[in-house]
């Protein structure tokens, strides 16, 4: 062979075992297949096992509410419902405010005084007719030598008083203006304790105007003695200063369901009692107010007080005035006499006796027990119009 045979032996040589040098290049392929394999079936292997642990895991403590999983699920949660609680409260306020707001006036009370007219008391008032009409109380306005009636806008306007009611301490009073925003009045007997009551007045003052305070209706058909005149009220924890009477006193859906009148609290540490004329019982005396002047209600005609005499054990409503051409002095009824019962029924308090004529008319007759000097009397009261109890 020559030297170039030889070469080409020797290369088919070199050949042959490239053959062998391709066989171990295809173990290695092999074997990383093998290992890729086997990297694969143990993360699917985690995989599964990390699926079905979570599972079981949520299977069994799903219903569990202590857990810190849950916990974090429901806090937010509760947290985004208190604060959308929160704002419902605070958006109903305030479209209440927004809507009565502009029928709530501020009332000065102004008289004669050494140098001139001089303010004596302020109060607020209701818009209740498009035509300049505005109920408040009759203590805010009573003996005014000039009134003056402050609007929401600002605008300042004189007030002449129509016609009062002391028993029920209400008044109405008049402005020369004309379609004027008027308030919504609602249903009281529909109120219910805990209900939402928003106060809107002008507490101690026109610095202090347009004031809306909120709180809860507290109670019902509370019965207030006051001046020698029985209130029935509504009770309410929302703030009212002495600037607030004759102001309304508001549902949260902003209808007047009270008018408010009286505060405890000053001279009896008392705080958060509060008290409005129940708004059926106003709308009554406003419309008799508007259309004859004046209240009519049946009436004894006596002046008295609650009493217990110890020594004799008699307990009722000593009579310390006997008013002339009424039911109670044609009947004889004497001062120092004692109401122990009024149409079969105990009088105990001074509160029982309008209980009775509440349920009566002017011109019923009604029997009426007397203790006098150790004995009991009944004569027959023919109930008469209390006149003398209007302005």
């Amino acid at each position: 062979m020559d030297d170039n045979k030889i070469k080409d032996v020797k290369w088919e040589s070199v050949e042959a075992n490239t053959g062998g040098i391709k066989f171990s290049n295809n173990r290695k392929k092999t074997r990383l297949k093998s290992l890729v394999k086997g990297v694969s079936f143990i993360l699917i292997a985690a995989v599964s096992g990390g699926i079905s642990g979570a599972y079981i895991s949520n299977k069994k403590y799903s219903n569990k509410g202590y857990t810190q999983l849950n916990q974090s699920l429901i806090e937010p949660k509760n947290q985004n419902n208190q604060t959308k609680i929160a704002d419902t409260s605070k958006n109903s306020i305030t479209k209440v405010a927004e809507i009565v707001g502009p029928t709530v006036v501020g009332i000065s009370n102004k008289a004669e005084g050494y140098f001139g007219l001089h303010d004596v008391g302020s109060g607020s008032g209701i818009i209740f007719d498009p035509n300049g009409y505005i109920v408040t109380n009759n203590h805010v306005v009573e003996s005014a030598a000039k009134i003056t009636v402050k609007f929401s806008s600002g605008k300042v306007l004189p007030a002449k008083l129509v016609k009062a009611d002391s028993r029920s301490d209400l008044a109405i009073i008049k402005v020369e203006a004309q379609n004027l925003p008027t308030a919504k009045f609602g249903d009281s007997s529909k109120v219910k304790v805990g209900d939402t009551a928003v106060a809107i007045g002008n507490p101690l003052g026109e610095e202090f105007s347009g004031s809306v305070t909120a709180g809860i209706v507290s109670a019902l058909n509370r019965k207030i003695q006051y001046n020698g005149a029985v209130y029935k009220v509504l009770q309410t924890d929302a703030a009212i200063s002495p600037g607030n009477s004759g102001g309304p006193l508001c549902n949260d859906v902003g209808e007047v369901i009270g008018i408010n009148s009286l505060k405890l609290g000053a001279d009896q540490n008392a705080e958060g009692m509060g008290f409005a004329i129940s708004i059926n019982e106003a709308k009554d005396i406003i419309k008799s107010l508007m259309n004859y002047g004046k209240v009519s209600r049946p009436f004894l005609g006596i002046y008295g007080q609650s009493v217990v005499l110890q020594e004799n054990k008699v307990q009722g409503v000593y009579i310390n005035e006997v008013v002339p051409e009424s039911g109670a002095a044609a009947a004889g009824i004497k001062p120092t006499d004692v109401i122990i019962e009024l149409d079969n029924k105990k009088i105990l308090r001074f509160e029982d006796l309008s209980d009775v004529l509440d349920k009566h008319k002017i011109g019923d007759s009604i029997v009426c027990k007397v203790w006098r000097n150790g004995k009991t009397i009944e004569v027959n009261i023919v109930l008469s119009d209390e006149k003398e109890k209007n302005k």
